[in-house]
């Protein structure tokens, strides 16, 4: 027991277990309804299935407008990815070198997009786009997908930083290295795990979004949840189950991905400081 810490015994906690395998299970519940309905030879959504198919699976990869709103939504993620990932990064290392009141104030200003609700941004963003073409437009849906991914990025590559030493990168500096070349040599190779976990964040908070793509997407550029949105309003589609099935899968890989990645360098900081000891 640490200095001042309460120990509380494990059956007085039974209530916190209790409640927190409800949410979980709350959370949870939708995954495992889905999951089977995909798997239905029915004509609609039906639970528990009736009889068992992969007719639906095949139907999502015959189908061209499927396919074409999968490749969008692939597309402007990957592109999203690769628009966030180093702004966020860039703004993580200005925000985590340079200390006052104003990047206190340029923090909470980047992070807006965390707090404020997402529909406020699509209606924001359909009126801007109107103006200036973009909405429809792959170039547009990365804008917008950037604005809501840049700050997990920033959170991400921020925790990183503050477990890195600076002054490895200010040695480098002073033995003739240019601040990019510290940075790239020294700094990135040593915080390339919380860049990938926001890059890794980055892609699935694009391709998860849907507020967005109801209000800027349509026509040939509508994404994979926009598609979805149609088909549940038009016709209730069992490749809508699928698809949900598909995307569980991959957001569960991408979150195992980003925890494992993590993992590493802490079990190396463990066994470091084990060995000091």
């Amino acid at each position: 027991m640490n200095g001042g810490e309460a120990w509380i015994p494990a059956h007085r906690r039974l209530w916190l277990y209790g409640a927190a395998v409800l949410a979980l299970a709350f959370l949870f519940l939708p995954t495992l309804i889905v999951v089977p309905m995909s798997f239905s030879d029915a004509r609609y959504l039906e639970f528990p299935p009736r009889s068992w198919s992969f007719r639906w699976y095949a139907n999502y990869a015959a189908s061209p407008e499927w396919r074409s709103a999968t490749e969008v939504s692939l597309t402007v993620a990957l592109l999203t990815t690769l628009v966030a990932t180093p702004l966020g990064t860039a703004a993580a290392y200005a925000l985590h070198t340079v200390r006052g009141r104003a990047t206190r104030a340029a923090w909470a200003v980047l992070t807006l997009p965390m707090t404020v609700p997402v529909i406020l941004i699509a209606i924001g963003a359909f009126y801007l786009y109107a103006r200036l073409g973009l909405n429809n437009t792959i170039a547009g849906l990365t804008l917008a997908h950037s604005v809501l991914a840049l700050p997990l990025v920033m959170i991400a590559v921020g925790a990183g930083l503050r477990q890195f030493d600076m002054n490895q990168q200010r040695v480098a500096m002073s033995l003739g290295a240019t601040p990019w070349k510290a940075f790239l040599t020294i700094t990135l190779p040593q915080i390339r795990v919380s860049v990938i976990t926001g890059a890794l964040f980055a892609f699935i908070t694009s391709l998860d979004e849907v507020v967005l793509a109801l209000f800027i997407s349509s026509g040939d550029a509508a994404t994979i949840q926009k598609r979805m949105f149609d088909a549940l309003r038009d016709e209730i589609d069992p490749t809508v189950a699928v698809i949900s099935t598909c995307l569980v899968v991959l957001s569960i890989a991408i979150v195992l991905a980003a925890q494992v990645l993590s993992r590493g360098p802490r079990r190396r900081r463990e066994d470091a400081d084990a060995i000091g000891s």
